[in-house]
């Protein structure tokens, strides 16, 4: 009989991330299905439970800790030949006790490729309070000289790619194989909790670039270059400036809305508009592709497109919509709690807004006014 046609499997599973940024993967033990791949630790659902109560018994059971702090997550739903789970993720950031295997499993520390950055001394928001802290609490100091100025862009290296096309995420990773369902959740990791959005347009062109630098050296690593009221020419001629800049400093940048621009700059991918959205079949060709979204429906729409991670907005009134609808954090959980994509949260936001969007479910905040 195949099970994957019956009642779906409710799971809890943790991502516990240290303050450098490494996350924990756990070998499922022999005599377990599955057994010598790794995963995200966690476990089913018991009866009465909620997805948190049943990720704090897990981690006790399995681990041996306390999980203190836990922010929810993603929730995707996989069928396995023998059963449909729907993995609620949460990110654990401090947790008491020291791990212990109380199954037998093997551990292991992974770090996302392509790390952020961070120099001591940076903005709010982009420094070590927006790391994740460990059981220890232990504080991160980046300590380290700047980059030299480069005279070419630093080449990032590429996700190895499949037959298929699609980032073959796992070959990056120390560890192998890695249960099917948990695999995505490694490309979310790669991205960072802060997401810019570029202001040229009312900070003019050099003085936007003077500001990107030194966000830069204090830590973003994802811009998004958003100027339409920019003419053709000078748009290409920013999007080269600030592609080149940013990978010297190892960011990534999507273009708003222009595939074909994205690709002749050398940029990291493409931010779709909620148009485009509605009107595209196919994801675009391009390493990173988000997506601008304002509703439940939007949402899954991004996700069935094959989105890496989208915007959900408007969280909070904005300045350039004064008295405009806008979702409020409440309806943001709600929606974003139905999401298998990273949400970012954008709308009315400041830097002291980060844990308030971690605690109902967003991946971080984009910001444009206040990223600069």
């Amino acid at each position: 009989m195949n099970n994957s046609i019956g009642k779906t499997v409710e799971v809890a599973a943790a991502v516990l991330q240290r303050a450098d940024g490494s996350f924990l993967l756990a070998q499922r033990p022999e005599g377990k299905i599955w057994a010598g791949y790794w995963e995200f630790p966690g476990g089913k659902l018991e009866a009465g439970e909620t997805a948190r109560e049943a990720l704090v018994r897990e981690l006790r059971e399995e681990l041996g800790i306390e999980v203190t702090t836990a922010y929810p997550w993603i929730t995707r739903l996989f069928t396995y030949p023998h059963a449909t789970v729907r993995l609620s993720f949460f990110r654990v950031t401090e947790w008491r006790g020291e791990l212990y295997p109380h199954e037998g499993q093997q551990f292991s520390w992974q770090i996302p490729p392509q790390p952020p950055l961070f120099q001591s001394g940076g903005v709010p928001g982009i420094g070590a309070d927006f790391l994740v802290g460990d059981s220890q609490r232990a504080v991160f100091q980046s300590g380290g000289e700047k980059r030299s100025r480069l005279k070419k862009p630093a080449l990032i290296p590429q996700t190895p790619l499949l037959k298929s096309g699609m980032p073959d995420i796992e070959a990056r990773y120390s560890v192998a194989p890695i249960l099917p369902a948990n695999t995505p959740i490694l490309r979310a990791l790669e991205l960072p909790a802060l997401y810019a959005i570029s202001n040229a347009a009312e900070l003019g062109c050099e003085e936007f670039m003077r500001r990107l630098e030194v966000r830069l050296d204090e830590g973003l690593r994802l811009v998004q270059l958003r100027e339409k009221g920019l003419a053709r020419e000078a748009l290409q001629e920013l999007a080269q400036r600030v592609v080149e800049l940013a990978h010297v400093h190892g960011a990534r940048v999507l273009l708003n809305g222009n595939v074909t621009l994205a690709q002749a700059v050398g940029a990291d991918g493409v931010q779709l508009t909620s148009t485009q959205l509605a009107q595209w079949h196919e994801r675009p060709a391009v390493a990173w592709c988000a997506a601008s979204c304002h509703s439940l429906e939007e949402l899954q729409r991004a996700e069935a497109l094959g989105c890496d991670f989208a915007l959900l907005s408007p969280v909070l009134p904005t300045l350039s919509h004064p008295g405009a609808a806008h979702l409020g954090w409440q309806n943001f959980a709600a929606i974003a709690a139905k999401s298998s994509i990273p949400v970012y949260a954008l709308g009315g936001l400041e830097w002291g807004d980060m844990t308030t969007a971690w605690q109902h479910g967003a991946h971080g905040i984009a910001l444009l006014r206040k990223a600069w």
